[in-house]
């Protein structure tokens, strides 16, 4: 008699969690083939950069720098990005800081 019932309230959480990857995996599959150049991305190694080339069905070239272009593999594209990144502050920021702070208190 409980052995239905159990079978039933494991069966959906799994039922949900398999439309909820497909649903992933197509809007995953959707952002691949929308791409085109000069949309801003970042790559699933956390790369940012913007869309060279895209017409290679399984490559993107990427530009990372002024004038540095690097192929990736679409499939390592993870989302697009807006335009403005932030770029976290640097060692030397971060030594500028510490600097007028010690002279703040001075």
């Amino acid at each position: 008699m409980m052995f239905p019932l159990l079978l039933v309230l494991l069966a959906v959480p799994l039922f949900l969690s398999a439309r909820k990857q497909k649903r992933a995996v197509a809007e995953q599959q959707s952002l691949l083939k929308s791409l085109e150049p000069g949309d801003r991305v970042m790559t699933t190694s956390g790369l940012y950069g913007t869309v060279y080339d895209a017409s290679d069905d399984t490559t993107v070239d990427l530009e990372i720098s002024e004038g540095i272009v690097t192929t990736w593999l679409r499939q390592a594209i993870r989302e697009k990005v807006a335009d403005e990144v932030e770029v976290p502050a640097t060692a030397d920021t971060r030594a500028d800081d510490d600097t007028r702070k010690d002279e703040d208190k001075a």
